[in-house]
């Protein structure tokens, strides 16, 4: 749930702001809102510090990748001069690096010229005798003027590569070469000197990981630096007094008054207005919380006044999950990858939840294979008499059906939610009439699309749920205006409902569709098998491997494409939640 937030203002005399930031920042309980845009000698100084080690953490992080040997951890005095160093050798490797590349691609067009000096074709034009390099078709060679003298090197592509000697300029009319500035023996050599320098460098530049941690300590003793000088540098003036204005969770307000009796701090709390922007905290009972690392991934916050759909978030990706993926082999699959993962990576990471995440993720499209009879495919299952848990879950129609009975269900609990925070003002009827036009539009879907009847009851239920949005909408005195906003908003709404409901068959067709993937490539396989020898055998366990791999990896693509949309149009269309929120942040030293 979102926590409920108070608006503070802190009222300090001017000589004693950083003692009370430092207080404050030790509290770490008040999200701080600029009255001013921060900025300073300070300030930018930090900035700058801050901006080199995150440069040099960089080129350390991507050389920590490559490096296996454990590492011995030193300390500096001068991480900045450090960082410094870090960045002049990574500098220092790029360019060589590159140079390297127009060194090479200099030896390969030249090594068939052979080795030559360029200095002495210069030394030769001092005594009128030029020495020019040609590409010259075959053909023309025997037109060439008498009075030059041609030297075939090597030919390629029908022309032949010649060096032409003449007493006096001459222009030939065919393509003349530049000759290099250096002799291919010094390129050689430069590039066997280079490349030593580079295996340096790239020595020096793996020692310095060796101070990494040192740096991070060093990032984060300037990111409290740098959000103390903007706290500083952002309060608002009051005649002789400075003010600090932010927000606070309501349950820590008593410690900082509190604290802002101990100090001496002027104090003002109050209830944020509607025209505030205040940070969201979302709190959530463990088992919710397991879909912050999702909501972190796709950088999803929920406004303040808007509602968190935490709770119906997890419940309906995790099932989203299990019928997008649909198979317990590969749920199998990601579980034991999860775990995998979890036992090696587990200890850097500190928020567990997304492994948690994973075993809940991967149980759900265990638990559908096995009602569906799908484990790496379906159709091998059915051949050898294994048939789904639920039969009705065998037939197209029926899970069809179900897509459009969960897409009801979801919206429904979209305009559910609305109604309750409304009530007890009548617009909250608004939203019911939703709801009821909502189940109506599933009856059409069935009509439509699997040719089902259209019951009486859901002529009912759009008549009900129509004269509910209409008078309910936005009800008024003057009783035209309440119809005309009535009308306008059943325009807009009711096509959007239809597709809305219907757009949840695509849990069926992409389910079906991961299945008619393994199916193909286990029948593929099957008719390689067949043949007997080693080979023949061989090629069908690669078929069969690369086919379910492909399908491994198309399949959590498939779930963020369809299984988060659902969830964060869809239904957030209806509840009418626009993710247009920020993080709640409080003041506060970074340990």
């Amino acid at each position: 749930m979102i926590v409920a937030m108070k608006k503070v203002f802190l009222f300090l005399q001017q000589e004693h702001a950083s003692e009370a930031l430092g207080n404050l920042a030790a509290l770490g309980v008040m999200h701080v809102e600029h009255q001013n845009p921060p900025a300073g000698l300070e300030l930018n100084e930090v900035n700058e510090k801050l901006n080199i080690i995150e440069q040099a953490l960089i080129i350390i992080s991507a050389v920590a990748q490559e490096k296996k040997q454990p590492l011995v951890h030193q300390k500096t005095a001068d991480p900045i001069f450090i960082s410094h160093h870090i960045i002049d050798l990574q500098k220092r490797y790029d360019h060589l690096s590159e140079y390297l590349v127009t060194l090479r691609s200099l030896i390969d067009l030249w090594k068939d010229w052979g080795d030559f000096d360029p200095q002495k074709i210069s030394q030769l034009r001092q005594k009128n005798i030029y020495l020019k390099l040609y590409q010259i078709p075959k053909e023309q060679l025997k037109n060439l003027p008498k009075d030059i003298i041609v030297q075939k090197i090597f030919s390629a592509d029908g022309l032949q590569n010649c060096v032409v000697f003449s007493y006096g300029d001459i222009q030939l009319a065919f393509k003349e070469l530049e000759p290099p500035k250096s002799s291919l023996s010094w390129m050689q050599q430069r590039l066997a000197e280079d490349a030593k320098i580079i295996l340096g460098l790239k020595e020096q530049l793996g020692q310095q990981l060796s101070y990494r941690d040192n740096l991070m300590a060093e990032k984060k003793a300037l990111i409290n630096k740098r959000d103390f000088y903007e706290a500083l540098k952002g309060m608002g003036q009051a005649n002789q007094l400075v003010y600090l204005k932010g927000y606070i969770p309501v349950d820590v307000e008593k410690i900082l008054i509190i604290e802002a009796k101990k100090n001496g701090w002027g104090i003002l709390t109050s209830l944020p207005q509607e025209t505030d922007e205040v940070p969201t905290l979302v709190r959530n009972p463990a088992w919710i919380s397991l879909i912050k690392p999702l909501l972190k991934l796709l950088e999803l916050i929920p406004g303040y006044n808007e509602i968190d759909i935490s709770p119906l978030f997890i419940v309906f990706f995790s099932l989203f999950f299990g019928m997008l993926i649909g198979d317990a082999g590969y749920g199998i699959v990601y579980f034991l990858l999860t775990f995998w993962l979890h036992r090696k990576l587990g200890y850097k990471i500190k928020d567990k939840s997304v492994f948690f995440l994973f075993y809940i993720l991967s149980f759900c499209a265990i638990i559908w294979g096995c009602l569906t009879a799908t484990f790496f495919g379906q159709g091998w299952l059915l051949n050898i008499g294994i048939k789904p848990l639920i039969p009705a879950l065998g037939n197209t129609a029926f899970i069809q059906a179900l897509c459009f009975f969960i897409g009801a269900v979801h919206l429904s609990l979209a305009h559910g939610w609305r109604a309750v925070l409304k009530a007890p003002a009548l617009f909250a009827l608004a939203d019911l009439g939703w709801i009821c036009i909502i189940w109506a539009v599933f009856f059409l879907a069935k009509n439509l699309i699997l040719g089902d009847v259209f019951p009486v009851c859901g002529s009912w239920l759009l008549v009900t749920g129509l004269v509910l949005v209409l008078f309910f909408t936005s009800p008024q005195k003057n009783i035209f205006k309440t119809i005309g906003e009535g009308l306008g908003t059943i325009a807009l709404g009711l096509v959007n409902n239809f597709t809305d409901v219907v757009s949840y068959i695509r849990l069926f067709a992409v389910g079906l569709a991961g299945v008619a993937i393994a199916d193909a490539f286990n029948a593929m396989a099957a008719g390689v098998f067949k043949k007997g020898d080693w080979l023949t055998i061989f090629a069908a366990a690669l078929i069969v491997i690369f086919g379910h791999a492909l399908n491994i990896i198309l399949g959590p693509m498939s779930v963020l494409v369809h299984g988060v949309r659902l969830n964060v149009l869809e239904f957030c269309g209806h509840a009418n939640v626009t993710w247009n929120g920020f993080a709640y942040k409080p003041f506060g030293r970074k340990e």
